[in-house]
């Protein structure tokens, strides 16, 4: 979820474009796509480089002169997954964090940077909050003053408090309470999660964000925005030195905090089907359903990204083809394997066509993830899919943005940073026997979980 606008400095190529360039180039150049292995290149990740300070605070640098921006990101490790008294406070955060601090107004922090022409931005999950800034080369020391100030004197006041709660009571409306996904994935996540902490919406509960208090949010920041519970990542055009030298004298007062005590909640397995129905206003039903799926990292998981594009990667993927272009009762159809810190889900949904059923639409999408799981997929399926996941993966070299995005990421969840040659060799190691094996494995009906969205029904006359 992001809160506030970017920024964007005129002459930056945009991550897509130069993405799919590089991408391009890499594939036609060395032969990845066209070789049962992914072939030998130089990784930029490999110039990265690590320091701790003594407050616990983890920094990583990597120096790229190519274009000249550079990348700076604060990744904490928090998420929606670690609250434990008012859901939504991790999110309302990534607002407050916008709100001004002891030296600094309200706002004059993102003013700043977009005023030098910089890019800033947040995002919450329920793994991690972020903050970002891509900007020049001679802005880098503004920007670790400006995060530096507010992590050290944000102003968490009743003030601040009471206008960002509105701000984001606003924006649950907007995005989940007036909006049918929304409300179906609300849904289906407090359905398909019975015990572990994903079940909550990222941007809480409503009950929650209205009633917490100041007391509440400083407790919350004292516990996770201290130093050794966040990192920085920079990435981009920088000398390293002089840059680390100013992160010491910034950041190195900031106090330690107490070892963060994680929710040790692990989902039971799930025994039987689960199906719930929404009834909003809505002009046509939608059909959604999960499945439990391991956490990222998971052996299985290259083989589930892969069967997430035969049946969702563009209009010849099978359930595109099947419900929306042959029996044309759904406006779109896909499914896919979404990853987290601690666990997974496949996700399967489609909006039906006005005038079509819903059971219609259900069973011949749930047809359809059957087939594949009985009769198996196509060598050719199981390579288009391949050679689209690659080209998302080197995507993540286009920019400097994306590679500090990449270390982020990584650090986060796996303490490390992949080789993007293991990343890419996990993808042409499957086969489509591996795919046939996880569908199986996974996407069995009584483990399924499934939400329909269905217009509100008139009340009977008097």
């Amino acid at each position: 979820m992001t809160s506030r606008i970017s920024y964007l400095r005129s002459g930056v190529p945009a991550a897509s474009l130069c993405g799919l360039i590089l991408a391009s180039y890499l594939f036609a150049g060395l032969g990845i796509a066209e070789t049962s292995s992914a072939q030998q290149f130089e990784d930029p990740i490999e110039g990265l480089r690590e320091i701790t300070l003594d407050n616990g605070l983890r920094v990583y640098t990597l120096e790229d002169h190519r274009t000249p921006v550079v990348s700076f990101q604060v990744w904490v490790q928090v998420g929606s997954k670690d609250e434990t008294r008012y859901t939504g406070l991790a999110h309302l955060f990534e607002h407050m964090m916008f709100k001004g601090s002891k030296n600094l107004g309200p706002e004059r922090h993102a003013q700043l940077v977009g005023s030098r022409g910089g890019r800033i931005n947040a995002f919450t999950n329920r793994d991690v909050t972020v903050y970002h800034e891509d900007v020049t080369s001679e802005s880098l020391p503004l920007v670790i003053d400006l995060e530096a100030e507010r992590f050290g004197n944000l102003d968490i006041s009743e003030k601040t408090l009471t206008s960002e709660r509105e701000v984001v009571l606003e924006e649950r409306r907007l995005k989940y309470e007036d909006r049918a996904n929304g409300r179906a994935f609300e849904a289906l996540s407090a359905l398909a999660w019975k015990a572990h902490p994903y079940r909550t919406p990222v941007i809480g509960w409503r009950s929650d964000v209205a009633a917490v208090t100041v007391e509440a949010c400083r407790e919350f920041f004292d516990t996770y925005y201290a130093p050794n519970n966040f990192f920085i990542v920079i990435a981009g055009d920088f000398e390293a030195e002089e840059t680390l030298a100013h992160i010491r004298r910034a950041f190195g007062s900031l106090p330690r905090g107490e070892a963060v005590l994680r929710a040790p909640t692990i989902e039971p397995e799930q025994d039987g089907e689960r199906r719930a129905v929404v009834e909003f206003e809505v002009q046509a039903p939608l059909v959604m359903a999960a499945w439990h799926a391991p956490a990222t990292g998971h052996e299985d998981g290259a083989a589930l990204d892969v069967s997430g594009q035969i049946f969702s990667g563009g209009r010849s993927s099978r359930l595109y083809r099947s419900l929306v272009y042959e029996a044309q009762i759904a406006s779109y159809a896909q499914a896919y394997y979404a990853e987290y810190m601690h666990a997974g889900l496949y996700y399967a949904h489609a909006a039906v066509r006005p005038g079509e059923s819903a059971q219609e639409v259900e069973t011949r999408m749930f047809a359809e993830l059957q087939r594949a799981a009985d009769e198996g997929v196509s060598d050719e399926e199981v390579a288009k899919a391949k050679r689209q996941l690659e080209v998302s993966l080197v995507e993540r070299l286009g920019t400097t943005h994306s590679l500090a995005n990449r270390i982020g990421l990584e650090i986060s969840f796996f303490g490390k940073v992949r080789s993007l040659q293991s990343r890419l060799d996990q993808i042409q190691s499957v086969t489509k026997e591996d795919v046939q094996r996880v569908l199986k494995k996974y996407l069995r009906a009584n483990q399924r979980s499934v939400v329909w969205v269905v217009p509100t029904p008139e009340e009977d006359s008097p």
